[in-house]
């Protein structure tokens, strides 16, 4: 039964990281009840994943607490969203260290991407306001990609096992 519990919290993710890519794209906003959201369901992985308090919640959670801290800093000198930096924090509680390092590469490389679209779309239009890059977009690129190679096998195999 954890293994279909594990399976769901992970197909909530997903779809979480999607609503806020929507609504990053739509508002430039990440809404804090889906982070908080995000957030509460950690726990939950946790236990499904068999994680135990130390060492590994306890990674989990220095882990996510050195991004929020690093990514406030980034906030403070306006090179990123508040949203943004809580996604990112949200994402850190429920992905391994060693993994999301992966989501951080390909998270930039998604950014990347996003952000020279964007400048094309914005002077094809000729646009003299400031570009504002949906960078949540790019952090839910790499939140996917790293749930759907490294996550969901593991958790679809644990499923078919039961």
């Amino acid at each position: 039964m954890t293994s279909t519990i594990h399976y769901g919290l992970l197909i909530a993710l997903a779809i979480a990281l999607v609503v806020a890519a929507f609504t990053d794209i739509r508002r430039r906003q990440i809404d804090n009840w889906l982070n908080a959201a995000i957030a509460l369901g950690a726990p939950l992985f946790w236990w499904s994943s068999g994680l135990t308090l130390w060492p590994e919640v306890a990674l989990q959670l220095g882990v996510a607490l050195a991004a929020f801290a690093l990514l406030a800093g980034l906030f403070a000198l306006k090179m990123m969203g508040g949203g943004d930096v809580k996604l990112l924090t949200v994402l850190a509680l429920w992905i391994r260290p060693d993994i999301f390092v992966h989501l951080l590469i390909v998270m930039a490389i998604a950014g990347g991407v996003l952000t020279i679209v964007m400048g094309v779309w914005h002077i094809m239009r000729r646009q003299r306001d400031r570009l504002a890059i949906p960078y949540g977009v790019a952090i839910a690129f790499g939140g996917l990609w790293v749930l759907y190679f490294n996550l969901f096998p593991a958790a679809a195999t644990a499923a078919a096992a039961q």
